[in-house]
């Protein structure tokens, strides 16, 4: 399938789009929220964690609602396209989910529970969808950022993987790799839920608790 039309199968590196070697648009300066930068590095001794778990607009603001969450940003990750834009992404062609990148105090928040928070604010065993959302960029995937983490998120996928099976649920789909590059999204997707109080995009907890 050269053009990919099937958006629930991730294309191989030659058949994905070829992207570009820079941004095609700007990124906003300081989070509506937070009130720190968008685009940044984290500061020294903080952490960060890149989660996909369905359409990012909802699950960024599910995270800058957690004490001790520093900046969110949304992007793109765990494909092949450089610099993707969103309609790119959307084409299934990328092989990027969408992601939400956390940067965190680690004295006031835990990389282990913001994994508590991923995991029980979606469906982890839809596979390439959340709900009607359907397609590779939808995927549920955990991209880490140290060794240390990805320790802890394998283990934790373990563990909720018990939760789900006493609650009547399949096998867990989450894909869990070391993040290689993050894509920023452009500054019309960045705190969308608050440029865009009515937007539209649902959550797809199951209901099952991680604890």
């Amino acid at each position: 399938m050269i053009f990919n039309l099937n958006k629930s199968e991730i294309p191989t590196a030659d058949k994905a789009l070829p992207g570009r070697s820079g941004r095609p648009y700007q990124v906003g300066g300081t989070h509506l929220t937070l009130g720190n930068p968008v685009e940044t590095q984290a500061p020294e001794g903080f952490g960060v964690a890149v989660f996909g778990l369905g359409c990012f607009w909802g699950e960024e603001k599910t995270f800058w609602e957690v004490p001790g969450v520093w900046s969110t940003s949304v992007g793109y990750a765990g494909g092949t396209t450089p610099n993707p834009t969103y309609e790119e992404v959307c084409t299934g062609r990328t092989g990027h989910a969408e992601v939400v990148r956390v940067i965190f105090d680690p004295s006031k928040v835990t990389y282990q529970q913001l994994l508590e928070v991923f995991w029980e604010n979606h469906d982890p065993t839809q596979g390439m969808r959340q709900g009607n959302d359907r397609g590779t960029q939808y995927r549920s995937v955990i991209l880490t950022t140290t060794p240390e983490h990805q320790e802890q998120a394998e283990a934790s996928r373990a563990a909720y993987q018990v939760k789900m099976t006493s609650a009547g649920y399949g096998e867990i789909t989450t894909s869990i790799l070391p993040l290689d590059t993050y894509y920023y999204a452009d500054d019309y997707h960045q705190q969308y839920l608050v440029k865009n109080p009515y937007g539209y995009c649902p959550l797809h907890a199951t209901g099952v608790s991680y604890a």
